[in-house]
């Protein structure tokens, strides 16, 4: 049972090194930076697909207004058609020929609008994010700062703690030390626990018969979240 209670002395005073880092990696030092971080990696990308789209919605509106023009030309040859009907031509023919061109136009000029409309928009998003971006570099450099000071004083209080663990751990199995480190990086914790009416109390797993043995005169693993086991 002595190494039930060392890994139990190791485990408490590890505790002390988890509740650190859960800290250190919701902190509001860190949330801030890596978001800026995350903004700033992402935003070169973004400016650059909105420019491009913007340079192609105004490519395709010059199309568009070019495409107007020379339709909107056309109905220059229709200026004489008083004449052509006086000289006894088929007005229908004429008027139908007109309003054709009339609907395109009115057409085109609907998809024009809605590309101008388009333009506006992205030319308002590029700027938009622009001036985000020039202000969140301004406060990366800020959080960054912050952060990195943050970050050495957690990482003092973390020395602390794995000092006071190094020396707990020359008692301690170097095989089973192996096998809590893995457990541990696994986020499992806690990783030793007593049993409850031979079930592992924190996922209610009933032990084997083999574990009920093994677990009466030492330690046993759980054969569901894989902790160590022991009897108080």
């Amino acid at each position: 049972m002595k190494q039930v209670e060392q890994l139990l002395k190791y485990q408490e005073e590890d505790s002390k090194l988890l509740k650190i880092e859960q800290d250190a990696a919701s902190s509001e030092e860190r949330k801030n930076f890596s978001q800026a971080k995350s903004f700033l990696t992402k935003a070169p990308e973004k400016l650059d697909a909105l420019d491009a789209k913007a340079r192609e919605l105004t490519s395709l509106l010059e199309k568009l207004n070019k495409k107007y023009a020379e339709i909107e030309e056309t109905l220059k040859d229709f200026d004489n058609l008083n004449e052509l009907v006086e000289e006894g031509a088929d007005i229908s023919f004429y008027k139908k020929n007109v309003t054709q061109i009339s609907e395109k136009l009115k057409s085109i000029k609907s998809e024009v609008n809605a590309l101008q409309k388009a333009v506006k928009e992205s030319d308002e998003e590029f700027k938009a994010l622009k001036k985000k971006t020039i202000a969140t570099q301004k406060e990366y450099a800020e959080y960054s700062e912050v952060y990195k000071k943050y970050k050495e004083e957690k990482l003092a209080e973390m020395k602390n703690v794995q000092a006071g663990l190094d020396k707990l751990a020359k008692n301690i199995d170097p095989e089973v030390l192996k096998k809590y480190q893995i457990k541990r990086s696994e986020r499992i914790f806690p990783i030793i626990c007593a049993v409850k009416n031979d079930r592992c109390p924190k996922c209610g797993t009933e032990l084997s018969i083999s574990g009920k043995e093994k677990v009466s005169s030492g330690v046993t693993e759980c054969e569901y979240c894989h902790r160590f086991l022991y009897k108080e």
